[in-house]
């Protein structure tokens, strides 16, 4: 699979950390819970739509990611989801999640507390620090950061 161009929408919204075999790894601009995106190397529209080897490659990495958020930063649960209805470009949602977050038990779509300039993100650091962890064991070549 041959990496694409990401949505600017999705990067308004997120940070790229880095590429894994399958797609590039988004994480979302608000820390008040860890929320993975997968864009996957692909131009089509849908997860179900993708050949069975690319389609197992994405969801190994969703899962990898899912296990991540378990096992390095203590969730007890992660949803898993791929919409696609704002935008069209496929990419799939893995979010750390534990009974009492800021939006437990509703979904986090339209219950994050909004963020402000300064307030709320990841610091450098701590993006550095989670390409660093998701490099030593997933494998993530870390993006610049921007």
């Amino acid at each position: 699979m041959n990496a694409v161009t990401i949505d600017p929408r999705l990067l308004d919204d997120c940070h790229l950390l880095g590429q894994l075999a399958s797609g590039a790894v988004l994480l979302n601009r608000n820390a008040a819970l860890h929320w993975f995106i997968l864009v996957p190397n692909t131009t089509l529209g849908d997860i179900l739509d993708l050949p069975v080897a690319e389609r197992d490659a994405v969801i190994a990495d969703c899962a990898a990611l899912s296990a991540f958020l378990k096992s390095a930063l203590g969730y007890r649960k992660t949803n898993f989801a791929g919409l696609g209805n704002v935008v069209a470009q496929m990419h799939l949602h893995i979010i750390g999640r534990n009974a009492g977050d800021v939006c437990w038990p509703q979904p986090v779509w339209g219950n994050l507390p909004a963020v402000h300039a300064g307030d709320g993100h990841h610091t450098t650091e701590q993006l550095l620090d989670m390409q660093s962890q998701l490099a030593a064991t997933l494998g993530l070549v870390p993006a610049a950061l921007a």
